[in-house]
């Protein structure tokens, strides 16, 4: 199970082109003084949320994610990035991200497609306290970087949904070209449902077939490991859990696998389906509980289950107390 970030090297280069110390921003973090100088800088989640805080407090721009995802210059874009610059689509590409993130870090990308609308979230899958927000600004800046990039034109959202308020609306808004809704249920970028169709004119099957074989051959290793299958599953389930349980036949087609095969590997690995249901269903249930203003019933709902009974009696039994009870006292330590 992958459980470290890999930071580029490339952010010090834009901290300091944003007026930004890196010295001043490790050391407000606690984090190492030659942590840019290393080779292969990997950091732990908490490390990572404490790296965004420190940035935001250093800078006091309270656009400064915007200004870090933002990147026009292709020699600057990541090798994953350049890959999905390389497919077909805006769909293509987050498809495409999605399915790589998890092989540099514990993170996710879910991205949901109605008849109308399209959101992309980030989820953190080892996070124990709330992302950062200049964090989510930063992963929601560096998609629609991809987007504009590849389409050549300037895309934006329908709107932007955030959890928490913000002082800089307007920068936001000028920036995406579209509302900024806060206090919303969750963090999300929202598109158009024919956006995931926009064509990329960055499109290169070559560089695409060069670069997919690594990838592959990466991703097997990753998910050759029986914890680290489990964690693929787990976050197939998770970005289905939206208002019904995913089931084995939902998973595997994600997976590129029979529902038997499926089985048989989670078995192999020592868990099973209903197993890893319940921990992607638990683990989505804390994050709704602690990180979002979800009524009990919705969160019920977006979980699954058929009524908010079923998903009390399951909280109950994996934390030992009902789940409003369990968001009371949470938030009530987060204050402390």
């Amino acid at each position: 199970m992958i459980r470290h970030f890999r930071v580029p090297g490339s952010l010090r280069t834009k901290l300091e082109e944003s007026g930004v110390r890196a010295s001043a921003v490790l050391r407000r973090a606690g984090l190492p003084r030659d942590l840019f100088d290393q080779t292969r800088i990997l950091i732990t989640t908490d490390e990572l949320f404490a790296l965004w805080r420190a940035i935001s407090e250093v800078s006091k721009d309270p656009a400064i994610g915007l200004k870090l995802g933002t990147e026009t210059r292709i020699e600057r874009f990541h090798p994953m990035a350049i890959a999905a610059l390389s497919t077909e689509s805006f769909g293509a590409a987050v498809q495409h991200m999605a399915r790589y993130k998890r092989l540099s870090a514990p993170e996710e990308i879910l991205h949901e497609l109605d008849e109308k609308e399209w959101s992309i979230r980030f989820n953190w899958t080892l996070a124990v306290d709330v992302e950062p927000q200049v964090l989510i600004e930063n992963c929601f800046a560096w998609t629609l970087a991809i987007a504009r990039q590849g389409s050549g034109t300037r895309l934006c959202p329908l709107r932007v949904e955030l959890v928490q308020p913000r002082t800089h609306v307007k920068a936001l808004e000028r920036h995406f070209g579209c509302p900024v809704v806060c206090g919303a249920s969750r963090n999300a970028l929202v598109f158009r449902a024919n956006d995931a169709q926009c064509p990329f004119i960055t499109r290169n099957a070559e560089l695409l077939d060069m670069l997919a074989p690594q990838f592959e051959q990466e991703l097997k290793r990753y998910t050759d490991t029986g914890d680290s299958f489990i964690e693929l599953v787990r976050g197939a389930i998770q970005q289905r859990l939206t208002g019904h349980r995913p089931t084995t036949e939902d998973v595997a087609r994600e997976l590129h696998m029979s529902s038997r095969t499926l089985q048989r590997r989670l078995q192999e690995s020592g868990s099973s389906f209903q197993r890893v249901l319940d921990e992607a269903r638990r683990q989505m249930a804390r994050y709704y509980l602690s990180n979002s203003v979800l009524e009990l019933n919705e969160a019920a709902y977006l979980l699954g289950y058929e009524d908010p009974n079923s998903f009390a009696r399951a909280f109950r039994g994996w934390e030992g107390v009902p789940p409003g009870h369990w968001r009371e006292t949470h938030r009530a330590s987060a204050l402390n």
